[in-house]
């Protein structure tokens, strides 16, 4: 009998994935910004949202429409973005799971390429996945004595690679 039935590619995962949810990994990036620039005034412009994402403001403005089209935000143009109450829930939901990652790999000590490390792996990580890592982060902080264990073993550890 064959135990690998359930294993596949990462592509055939991703293919998995996208039967089942509407938004593209850049989808995702672009709710995200919006929602981070928008927390302090309640909307972003097109540039604010370009240079953000470092992107040209026609890109931005293409995948505005898009999310738009989705019932994910309102945009005028030439004007401001807003988000709609399930844009602002999957934003907020975004930005907590970019948090949430970032907090662990900081905890596990990455330090170089933190960013492009988050950013990698907030688009693969499932809920249940997320949970757990969110429950071990919470564990460290309320743990402090713990934490500075595995700093101390991590530094004697050395590196793998």
């Amino acid at each position: 009998m064959n135990n690998n039935q359930n294993f596949y590619t990462v592509r055939g995962y991703e293919i998995l994935g996208k039967q089942k949810e509407i938004l593209s990994h850049s989808m995702e990036d672009y709710l995200e910004m919006i929602y981070r620039n928008s927390l302090a005034g309640g909307y972003v412009r097109i540039n604010t949202l370009a240079e953000s994402l470092n992107v040209q403001a026609p890109s931005a403005t293409k995948m505005v429409q898009k999310l738009g089209k989705l019932g994910l935000l309102h945009y005028e143009k030439y004007g401001v973005v807003k988000l709609t109450p399930e844009g602002e829930k999957i934003g907020e939901f975004l930005l907590k799971r970019h948090e949430i990652i970032e907090n662990f790999l900081k905890i596990i000590g990455v330090e170089e390429k933190l960013l492009v490390n988050v950013e990698l792996i907030e688009h693969n990580v499932t809920k249940g996945a997320l949970n757990k890592i969110k429950i071990l982060n919470e564990f460290f902080k309320t743990h402090p004595d713990i934490l500075k264990e595995f700093e101390r073993f991590r530094a004697s550890y050395g590196s793998y690679f």
